[in-house]
């Protein structure tokens, strides 16, 4: 059995997070072919993507607060199920509205191994450790949006955008496999409150009354919004106006995600010398400033790398925000962590789905609606971060 403190814990939780990253990253290059394939409109194919965050966030809902009744491993493993049924379902699609409502079921089974990874972490780590551990899944799960798009428009290229879907499907049958052999159970007390909407409700209203952790969800929220408008606009801005091969935008998209890289990494040196708020404060900056200089690029020179380059800035400052805010968030509920991380990954996808759906509906022949889209989420980042100070301080 796997024991913490151990990559090869840390990295079984990598995969379990990368199962997100992998679902909507690996076929982005496949878009347009989707597109032609199924004879459809670009509103629609932009679907597969904001639907997979409504059937991520309906998911949320549910495997926190079950896996906190009857444990982690069981809740997981299902959810892993669900997700590759789903997988399978996507792959034999003749239509586009079926592979929306695939989408949506693959989404909901991924929802549980996100949820139950950061749970996992709240019930073997305390404090900085469980801010270093996220960030160094983080490390691990960044380069699968490093390479997914590269060796996604690779797999679209040999096998069409099918075996796209075939390959998410074996690495969920692999690392279901892995839980069943591998993982312990690691949840030390159960929740022992029946499961009904009312105490759930009641439940996830005593979070939000916690100020510190509405203002660490809030910028959680904002940070992946920003950064989930550009995985869904970045496709056909880079490969429609730009005009990028799916290969090249696997690179371009690989690069940026090299940078989450680096943020993950330079948050697991600066958090436990300055501080978790320290370096949430660097991130959130960084990102506000990044997509300043993504509109003012756009607006002034109009390119790929006008796009490319500040939100290479913005990924940085992603890696250093998010895992110490989402440790943070996740700390004053031991007893309730997969509850706490159920309602932090709900808030997370509804907005990015509400924003996704947003950069769908103004995409056009200029990268400025992105670039507004990308800064508006990072500069409401820095400004929650700054007007937030004391609740944190307080940490009720």
């Amino acid at each position: 059995m796997l024991k913490p403190d151990t990559w090869a814990l840390t990295i079984l939780l990598a995969c379990l997070t990368a199962l997100g990253p992998l679902s909507t990253d690996m076929y982005l290059p496949a878009l347009p072919a989707i597109l032609r394939d199924l004879d459809t409109v670009h509103a629609s194919v932009q679907l597969t993507l904001s639907v997979f965050l409504v059937g991520f966030a309906v998911g949320q809902v549910f495997y926190g607060p079950l896996a906190d009744r009857l444990g982690r491993k069981p809740v997981l493993m299902t959810g892993l199920a669900i997700y590759a049924g789903a997988c399978l379902a996507c792959t034999l699609a003749p239509t586009v509205e079926v592979l929306i409502g695939a989408r949506f079921f693959q989404a909901f089974g991924a929802a549980g191994p996100v949820v139950l990874a950061r749970a996992i972490v709240r019930d073997l780590y305390e404090g900085p450790r469980a801010g270093q551990e996220l960030a160094r899944m983080g490390s691990i799960m960044g380069l699968a949006p490093a390479v997914a798009p590269f060796f996604g428009g690779l797999i679209a290229s040999a096998g069409g955008w099918r075996l796209v879907f075939l390959v998410s499907l074996a690495f969920a049958a692999a690392v279901l496999v892995a839980i069943w052999r591998r993982l312990p159970e690691t949840i030390s007390a159960r929740e022992t409150a029946p499961f009904s909407a009312r105490a759930l409700v009641s439940a996830f209203a005593g979070l939000l009354r916690h100020r510190a952790f509405a203002a660490h969800l809030a910028i959680v929220t904002l940070t992946y919004s920003g950064l989930f408008a550009f995985i869904s606009g970045s496709s056909f801005v880079l490969q429609d106006i730009f005009g990028l091969s799916p290969a090249g935008f696997g690179i371009a998209f690989g690069i940026c995600a090299l940078a989450y890289v680096a943020g993950t990494l330079a948050g697991q040196r600066l958090a436990p010398r300055r501080g978790a708020e320290a370096t949430i404060l660097i991130g959130c900056l960084l990102m506000g400033a990044a997509g300043a200089a993504m509109i003012v690029a756009v607006l002034v020179a109009p390119s790929m790398l006008a796009v490319v380059l500040p939100m290479m800035l913005y990924m940085a400052g992603v890696g250093l925000a998010m895992p110490q805010a989402q440790a943070a968030a996740l700390m004053p509920f031991p007893g309730r962590a997969g509850t706490a991380s159920s309602l932090m990954g709900i808030c997370q996808m509804s907005v990015a789905a509400i924003v996704g759906i947003a950069v769908g509906m103004t995409h056009g022949g200029t990268a400025l609606p992105l670039a507004l889209i990308i800064a508006a989420n990072g500069l409401g980042a820095a400004f929650v971060f700054l007007a937030t100070g004391r609740a944190r301080a307080a940490g009720v």
